[in-house]
């Protein structure tokens, strides 16, 4: 046995990680099997159990029985630990289990640490781990208590102290898990505090822990030396200032969208105020890419609403966070490859850095093997899913694969209605959708080290478009 798991372990991060998520399914699985879990006494049956642990554990969302409705305090409690190990990563709490029990950080930990958080060499992993563990449960406590201060008048005390715990975990770690209501934010859709609180929350386990590092760095470097405001975004690095442009584009553009569509559709934002149509477009935007709340009908949104939502979805959030899809830095390096071919410039930049040819192999790669899954996944579901009592069309088929792949866990509410075999679908992309990436981009950084000085062949043009 140790033969065989040195065999298949041995110099392989990425084997590493995937076992160590379909670990911390399992036992998630089996928590929630327990009569214990479920407020009927009853086993909610494998197959959901399995599908609500994963959908924890990959930070999705989607569910095919209600959160408030189904699970008991111990289950609650199950899925909060799901989302939070899931989010942070498990090599994460590892790495403090091991410093509570003063045991060495050995190298292939820094190793393991260094891949799961996409970090390019393994010098500091341990104080960094430390950095993002006091990052996030400083932000997770911040956002409970702001969450807490409206929830508090509304449930009580104890309840509005354990729901501000729980939606903030679950905000910040993009997971989308709700317990206040069986329709999600759907009853607040115009409660400004609560809303705001959460898009913040969201929007910040999705910038991704890099950034955090490089923004901090800046703003101490800002005080220290007295730089101005216009110096010290200079001083952030490509990678942060992709992130932020992005990021602020993709929210800008989509709640302007989906107020625009949606503002007049009765069945969505068209009996709100005007205040509540900028919250309710506002959340859908950021929650949409990534997080799964949802503060109106997903279902009766208009066709276009729902497609824009499906790209947001597959776009997701950024690198080295808690977010999905195939992340805003990897669009965002395709869109300025294309932009320097228009240029005619033989070099791909932005801000007067040059991109590497290696990131641009990197980002077409995570790209359209991430819309293969998408397509795949779709059809097969088509196909399953066609003789079913509830029919589903074709954009909602679309739409849960997105949300499943990209771990967004927004749904037109088809999740429940989904067959075994859908469901095993489902429980497939969002588990990909969770480890896919990150298994896509190491995978591709040891093959080019490996083949660094492979031979060169002579360039031969071919026609294209």
């Amino acid at each position: 046995m140790n033969q065989i798991k040195e065999k298949i372990f041995k110099n392989n991060p990425t084997r590493i990680i995937i076992f160590g998520f379909l670990m911390v399914i399992c036992v998630g699985t089996i928590l929630l099997s327990l009569p214990i879990s479920s407020q009927n006494g009853e086993c909610v049956g494998i197959l959901n159990a399995l599908f609500t642990a994963t959908s924890a554990t990959c930070v999705t969302g989607l569910v095919v029985v209600n959160t408030m409705s189904q699970w008991t305090a111990f289950g609650k409690v199950v899925i909060f630990c799901l989302i939070q190990i899931g989010g942070l990563g498990f090599m994460t709490f590892i790495v403090l289990g091991s410093l509570a029990l003063h045991k060495k950080i050995t190298l292939s930990d820094r190793l393991l640490i260094k891949e799961s958080y996409n970090q390019n060499n393994i010098m500091g992993m341990v104080k960094y781990i430390k950095k993002i563990m006091f990052g996030t449960f400083l932000i997770e406590s911040i956002g409970a208590i702001f969450l807490a201060m409206t929830f508090i008048p509304i449930f009580g005390l104890q309840k509005g102290i354990l729901y501000g715990i729980f939606h903030s975990v679950s905000a910040f770690g993009n997971a989308g898990f709700d317990i206040i209501s069986l329709n999600s934010f759907m009853p607040y859709v115009d409660y400004g505090f609560m809303n705001i609180t959460l898009m913040l929350l969201v929007i910040l386990g999705g910038l991704g822990f890099m950034v955090w590092t490089d923004t901090i760095r800046v703003i101490k470097l800002k005080y220290a030396k007295k730089w101005s405001f216009q110096t010290a975004i200079k001083r952030l690095s490509l990678h942060s200032k992709i992130v932020y442009v992005s990021t602020f584009l993709f929210l800008l553009s989509g709640m302007l969208l989906f107020f625009l569509w949606e503002s007049t559709n009765p069945n969505t934002m068209g009996n709100l105020s005007l205040k509540g149509k900028l919250l309710a477009s506002a959340m859908q935007s950021v929650t949409v890419r990534t997080a799964g709340f949802n503060s109106i009908d997903q279902g009766g949104m208009t066709e276009v609403s729902k497609f824009i939502s499906i790209l947001l979805m597959f776009v997701g959030g950024s690198p080295g966070g808690t977010a999905g899809g195939i992340k805003t830095v990897t669009l965002s390096v395709l869109w300025i490859a294309v932009l320097s071919v228009i240029r005619g410039s033989n070099h791909t930049h932005v801000f007067k850095r040059n991109i590497s040819f290696s990131t641009l192999q990197k980002a077409l790669a995570v790209f359209f093997i991430s819309l293969t899954m998408v397509l795949l996944m779709t059809l097969v579901l088509c196909f399953t899913e066609r003789n079913i009592a509830i029919e589903h069309s074709f954009l909602d088929i679309l739409f849960e694969t997105v949300s499943a792949l990209g771990t967004s866990g927004i749904t037109t509410g088809i999740t429940p209605y989904l067959s075994n075999i859908g469901r095993v679908i489902i429980i497939l992309a969002m588990f990909m959708g969770r480890i896919g990436p990150i298994s896509i981009v190491i995978a591709l950084t040891k093959k080019q080290n490996q083949n660094k000085y492979q031979l060169q062949y002579a360039e031969e043009s071919i026609i294209v478009g």
